[in-house]
């Protein structure tokens, strides 16, 4: 059963009213709901059919449709296609209402019977009324008195049910979005629930979407709740990090949209940058509650995002001449990074230590050895082997054996060396932990060194610990094949010449290399 709103919706929407004769000419359009109970002086009546008033002044109860006084054919409300509130109260034992006044205007007794007409004439009248042509217009209810007709309430968010805008009483389906309204646009969209015009807003923030607006449009989207818009954010901050904290809006953030950002593992920027970007917002959030930028200040308003920031990653060069000296970090906190970066085994420290890597993917990595023995010592040589590749990737670490002799913490310098230039293209001085066994243990570099194909580089490791274990039956050439796509990497090992410790192709140190592709 459908509504008697919508049933006026389609026969008065847009279309000429026939008024009697010496009324004004108006139009009907949208007429709506509105809370049910009697006002002013015309009560609605509660039996199925309403008596006339007097001088015909009255309407048919919930009717909607008024007659002009002298009209000698009233009709009853329900027959006249309006009886909506009556047939939600219909009961057999009702009585007639109480009679209107000669003159009472159409307005009060279409606020009696509970009805809001919406015209698109600002200059009609509102004692209009409608001709039985247009009551005509609407299906007939039943008229027994013994009927119940049954409302149904609105489906909540009745709007997610259309699939159009226009089906939404909005006027089309053409929308004009640009960067002055779209965000309050797509705030009123999200609150009165019309996901096309939500959609139009999103695609339109998701095609003007930069570096230097990454933040902001980060913020929004995490404010209305909008997830595929944020990860489009957050991967364009991570292709264009130091561009991104560079722009003016990158202060203007919230503390967990900064949190978010920096718990990434995918940030394609030094450590020290990140440090100094924080502190910038540090600095612009304590005037924003009005506090003096103090160093403790700063520390105070960065909060839980400051352990978020990997110290460890940073050479001890950019530690000491950036974060050691701001006056953020306590006194503690200076000195066991200082140990972290000069003594071994390496004190725990309360930062993270696990490297950044601006690449998407699965991590991979191969094996050149098919075996494994002891013993392998270090004297202060690096061991070194030469590889190419056969298409670009970027490498990430290396795995290397531990001590034969049980747990113990070594220390080690890795660099990867374009053979041609002799150039280091990245490295990293650190330790790692071993636990006596025959595995091997990673070692990253602090960013991804790009390694491009058909050029030979040299991977080297310096150790300083015991004796270790040792790969031998090497293979010449390593094949990774990927799952999902069945894309091959293909690595060749040649011997290094000079120092290498001993390590070749056949055996050696140096037995894992990860990667992305």
């Amino acid at each position: 059963m459908r509504c008697c709103v919508c049933l006026f919706q389609q026969s008065l929407q847009c279309s000429p009213s026939k008024m009697a004769a010496g009324e004004s000419n108006s139009r009907s359009s949208c007429l709506n709901l509105s809370n049910s109970g009697p006002l002013g002086n015309a009560p609605p009546s509660n039996s199925a059919h309403s008596s006339p008033a007097s001088n015909g002044g009255s309407m048919g109860a919930a009717g909607g449709i008024n007659r002009s006084a002298g009209n000698s054919n009233p009709q009853s409300g329900p027959e006249n296609g309006g009886g909506a509130e009556s047939a939600v109260r219909s009961t057999p034992s009702a009585q007639n209402p109480p009679r209107q006044p000669v003159g009472q205007s159409g307005a009060t007794s279409g606020a009696a019977s509970n009805m809001t007409a919406t015209s698109s004439s600002s200059s009609s009248s509102s004692a209009s009324t409608a001709s039985a042509d247009a009551s005509a217009a609407v299906p007939s209810l039943p008229s027994s008195p013994a009927s119940v007709l049954v409302y149904r309430e609105p489906v909540y968010n009745w709007q997610a049910t259309k699939s159009t805008v226009k089906e939404r009483f909005l006027y089309s389906d053409e929308v004009q979005i640009g960067p002055e309204t779209v965000m309050t646009t797509l705030y009123t969209a999200k609150k009165y629930a019309v996901p096309a015009l939500e959609a139009h807003c999103v695609e339109f923030l998701k095609k003007n979407l930069r570096a230097d607006n990454a933040f902001m449009l980060l913020t929004q989207a995490r404010l209305f709740d909008e997830p595929q818009l944020a990860s489009l954010c957050l991967e364009n901050i991570d292709k264009n990090t130091a561009d991104a904290l560079a722009a003016e809006g990158f202060t203007d953030i919230d503390l967990d949209t900064l949190m978010a950002v920096l718990e990434r593992d995918t940030l394609g920027v030094r450590e020290v940058r990140l440090f100094v970007a924080a502190v910038r917002w540090a600095d612009a959030e304590a005037q924003r509650q009005q506090l003096q930028p103090t160093p403790e200040n700063k520390r105070r308003v960065l909060g839980k995002a400051l352990s978020l920031i990997r110290f460890p990653l940073m050479t001890i060069e950019e530690f000491a001449a950036g974060p050691a000296q701001s006056g953020i970090l306590t006194d503690r906190e200076v000195v066991s990074l200082f140990l972290h970066f000069t003594v071994n085994p390496k004190p725990h420290v309360e930062f993270i230590d696990r490297p950044r890597c601006c690449l998407r993917g699965k991590e991979c990595s191969i094996t050149r050895f098919s075996q494994v023995e002891s013993r392998w010592g270090y004297s202060g040589t690096s061991d070194r082997i030469r590889f190419s590749v056969n298409r670009r990737i970027f490498v990430v670490g290396f795995g290397l054996y531990g001590s034969i002799h049980g747990p113990t913490d070594y220390q080690v310098n890795i660099q990867i060396i374009h053979t041609d230039s002799n150039t280091v293209l990245g490295q990293n001085d650190t330790g790692f932990s071993c636990d006596g066994t025959a595995s091997t243990f990673r070692v990253m570099f602090k960013e991804p060194v790009e390694i491009l194909p058909s050029v030979n580089y040299i991977a080297c490791a310096t150790l300083k610990g015991p004796d270790s274990h040792y790969g031998t039956k090497g293979m010449r050439k390593v094949t990774h094949e990927a799952p999902a796509t069945g894309t091959k990497t293909c690595f060749t090992f040649c011997y290094a010449a000079g120092n290498n410790n001993g390590t070749s192709v056949e055996d050696g140190q140096i037995p894992e290399v990860i990667f992305y592709t």
